[in-house]
């Protein structure tokens, strides 16, 4: 759903650590245009059940993608576990 959203090229949602709820999503978004990563979080928000919500957004240049194509989620979250960035966002707009 979020390939939707005008500013998103590709992306990928996983399931990353937390302390609290044991996991969570976060997506790992190539936009195409500027756009700040709370603006993408209220966008899903406004669409989807409450425990879908994104509870975090990473900016990266490209999604792994396997040679047939589909996305090397463990990549995504083995990159992902060292920042620690499961529960907050990131909130730098892209250019």
């Amino acid at each position: 759903m979020l390939l939707e959203h005008p500013a998103v090229d590709d992306v990928a949602v996983v399931g990353v650590p937390d302390p609290a709820a044991g996991e969570v999503p976060k997506a790992y978004v190539v936009t195409g245009q500027p756009v700040a990563a709370d603006d993408l979080i209220k966008w899903v928000a406004a669409r989807v059940a409450p425990y879908k919500k994104l509870r975090a957004v990473e900016f990266v240049e490209t999604v792994p993608r396997s040679p047939s194509g589909k996305i090397l989620r463990r990549l995504l979250r083995s990159a992902g576990a060292g920042n620690g960035g499961a529960t907050t966002t990131t909130g730098r707009s892209v250019p």
